[in-house]
């Protein structure tokens, strides 16, 4: 596919994703296109993750401690029949094909959720990848299960470094794939600032979705999260102040959530989606004390890293972003794709910020693809 060309309509019905996971390939017919045709048959006679209530798909947690101390969440799933070399079963079989060099060195995908949201808000790709794919969710700092941050270290360069420790412990001899949504994909740009050298040896993929690297708004972050009385023109100075009496901000938002619904529902979603999509997204912004909302909050203006994202190129990229995307709007992510010159570009028509569970089907569609292309290229070298 040409650099920045529309990838939409990669997802829907199964012959459309067969078809895209073998486009995926570039012609060879291994690992990832495997994923995307045992995922399929898994879920002839069920969506992966629709039948299962939101935040119930967990596995035993482990803690990493980021280089300032902070204690960081995180939950790895395993391959299915990782270990088991007699080779029984189509997904145990898959698990070892998505090997570089030897049977030590699983391919791992790393998620990174956004702001305000916690690693509950991968469920759809945790279930369609869970037993296909080793995969590892975390909670960023502050955010989820994860410890608070002091506030000198709630910014997206720490995050990066967040990211580094993530790697080093949970897939210290694989290669990893990158997924970020929103401040995750800008802590996947922030790690390739700071340690270029991961990019293409250790890291072989990248997936951003509902991104940026700068030139954000970042009072348009804050809508869904506040009550409508007080949002509008917000400045750093309005924050700071609302920061001050974070805990009556917390009270009135639980005391509104009815409203808080309906602007999570606007800012969120592009379209018409399940009541228990807007109630889970609600429920993790609600979660999230304004105090550590405030903190993050000058980070995003601050963020200008577009000079830093084109040493992506040196492996597969996929950009990912709804059309109606209200936060971080379509053409920060056409604007990335410019700069990352083979870059994909999937624009989900009519989808929202939350595209991951909007359109988790033509996301995961994505993923399958960008999964078998690193695969491939890194097991070329």
């Amino acid at each position: 596919m040409a650099a920045g060309q529309n990838a939409r309509g990669a997802g829907g019905n199964p012959r459309r994703r067969l078809i895209g996971a073998i486009g995926g390939a570039l012609g060879v017919a291994a690992a990832g296109t495997a994923i995307g045709i045992v995922r399929q048959q898994r879920q002839i006679s069920r969506r992966a993750g629709e039948d299962l209530p939101f935040g119930s798909l967990h596995s035993t947690p482990l803690t990493v401690v980021a280089d300032d101390g902070l204690p960081l969440h995180v939950e790895i799933d395993e391959v299915d029949g990782v270990g088991d070399t007699g080779g029984s079963g189509p997904v145990g079989g898959i698990g070892r094909r998505l090997r570089r060099g030897s049977e030590a060195d699983p391919v791992t995908v790393i998620f990174a959720h956004g702001y305000c949201l916690n690693l509950d808000c991968w469920h759809f790709q945790r279930a369609a990848y869970r037993g296909l794919v080793r995969t590892v969710f975390y909670d960023q700092r502050s955010h989820g299960r994860s410890a608070r941050s002091s506030r000198e270290h709630a910014t997206i360069d720490q995050l990066g470094r967040d990211l580094k420790h993530i790697i080093d412990v949970c897939a210290p001899d694989g290669p990893v794939v990158l997924v970020g949504h929103s401040m995750g994909g800008m802590t996947i740009v922030a790690l390739a600032e700071q340690f270029p050298e991961l990019i293409g040896e250790k890291v072989i993929g990248v997936a951003l979705m509902s991104t940026t690297a700068g030139g954000l708004d970042p009072s348009r972050i804050l809508l869904p999260m506040l009550p409508a009385r007080l949002t509008g023109r917000l400045t750093s100075r309005t924050v700071a102040a609302l920061q001050r009496g974070h805990l009556a901000v917390d009270n009135v938002r639980r005391v509104g959530r009815v409203i808080a619904n309906v602007a999570t529902n606007r800012f969120a979603f592009g379209g018409d989606v399940p009541a228990s999509y807007v109630r889970f997204v609600d429920d993790m912004l609600s979660a999230t004390p304004f105090e550590v909302v405030a903190e993050f909050f000058p980070s995003f203006g601050d963020l200008d890293k577009f000079d830093f994202v084109e040493i992506l190129d040196r492996v597969p990229v996929s950009i990912i972003c709804g059309t109606a995307d209200r936060l971080t709007s379509i053409g920060h992510s056409r604007k990335l794709a410019s700069r990352i010159p083979n870059a994909r570009l999937l624009e989900c028509a009519g989808a929202g910020h939350m595209v991951p569970l909007e359109r988790h089907d033509q996301v995961n569609a994505e993923l399958d693809q960008l999964i078998t292309a690193a695969t491939m290229r890194a097991g070329t070298r």
